[in-house]
């Protein structure tokens, strides 16, 4: 693909939707990085009912530290794999209050050494809440960026570094949000809903639906 249909691409994504962010319902940098750790392999939307109830009873590093993690499990038994993310949870919260004061640090390498915080974790968490212009590469991103040609790549973090050497740098801030949303609801995994797709005409992907 070439820089001037990616230009175009982002371009239209931009007009459709000029103000694009998470789905995640936060209202601090420290409840973003909880939904975060908490939505893998989870939903946007079985994250947020299960934060709807956490938050309000704790939502700082020190309370939901003090509820333990058999505590943190009565809050988001419903989202999968909650055991672990329980005890991920409850450990990063530990080191968030010994090691950064309580905040959620602004580099990836603080951030990775969380537990339950890996790459894609920590660049939601830089660029979302501290508008850096990183990339994180999700299923739908991944699906993205190689069916319509935009960064084709084997693997999460060949897709990654494509992305962020390919996207129009006026774009990258706001790309992984518009690129997810595209994924979800528009390009989805088995049948993409290309009839509706407002960049269908620049799209590499050679079997269009109609």
């Amino acid at each position: 693909m070439n820089k001037a249909k990616r230009e175009e691409i982002f371009r239209r994504l931009r007009d459709a939707n000029p103000n694009p962010t998470t789905e995640l319902v936060y209202n601090s940098t420290f409840e973003l990085l909880i939904a975060v750790i908490l939505s893998a392999q989870a939903t946007d939307k079985g994250v947020n009912k299960a934060t709807a109830h956490l938050f309000p009873a704790a939502n700082t590093p020190e309370a939901i530290y003090a509820l333990g993690v058999d505590g943190l499990k009565d809050y988001i038994k419903t989202i999968g794999l909650f055991n672990s993310k329980a005890t991920n949870i409850i450990e990063t919260c530990r080191i968030l209050v010994e090691k950064h004061n309580s905040q959620v640090p602004q580099d990836r390498a603080a951030l990775e050494a969380l537990p339950g915080v890996g790459r894609k974790t920590a660049n939601v968490i830089l660029n979302t809440a501290f508008r850096q212009p990183t990339m994180a590469v999700d299923t739908h991103i991944f699906r993205v960026a190689n069916r319509t040609g935009i960064a084709p790549g084997k693997n999460v973090l060949e897709v990654e570094k494509g992305l962020l050497k390919h996207i129009p740098k006026e774009y990258l801030l706001d790309a992984h949000h518009w690129l997810i949303l595209h994924g979800r609801y528009t390009c989805v995994a088995r049948t993409p809903k290309c009839g509706q797709c407002l960049i269908a005409d620049l799209c590499d992907f050679k079997e269009k639906t109609v």
